[in-house]
């Protein structure tokens, strides 16, 4: 048997059909939203530091609103394939086109808040629904 691990080895194109076929659904999507991120060319959610400036994309899987010391919030988690953010939106109570199932990208400084990465009040696009 080689010494080099599986996931270290080219893959051809049956190998890569069969592991298509045998993974799950959640880890095809996850796997998608990874090339994606990827391509647009954001930072993986995964990678982000406490403090630091970035740019992510990914699929809004929860959006409630949530009040925070009297004010209203936004707060929707964001996931790439390689973790979840939040992102909240102070003083507001709704934003069209933020979904759960909607992809964005969104852009501010990271925070952390009882250990989850946060995003507050970001710069963000809307991404089309659908395949681009």
């Amino acid at each position: 048997m080689s010494a080099v691990p599986r996931s270290e080895k080219p893959a051809g194109r049956f190998r890569r059909m069969l592991d298509r076929l045998s993974s799950s659904q959640e880890d095809l999507e996850s796997e998608e939203l990874r090339e994606d991120a990827e391509t647009a060319g954001c930072t993986r959610i995964g990678d982000c530091r406490d403090r630091q400036i970035v740019t992510v994309t990914g699929t809004l899987r929860t959006v409630t609103l949530r009040p925070r010391a009297g004010v209203p919030a936004l707060e929707a988690e964001l996931f790439d394939g390689s973790a979840a953010l939040d992102v909240v939106w102070l003083g507001r109570r709704s934003i069209v086109g933020i979904e759960p199932g909607r992809r964005l990208i969104a852009s501010g400084r990271i925070s952390m808040s009882r250990g989850r990465r946060v995003l507050f009040n970001p710069k963000y696009e809307l991404r089309p629904l659908g395949r681009e």
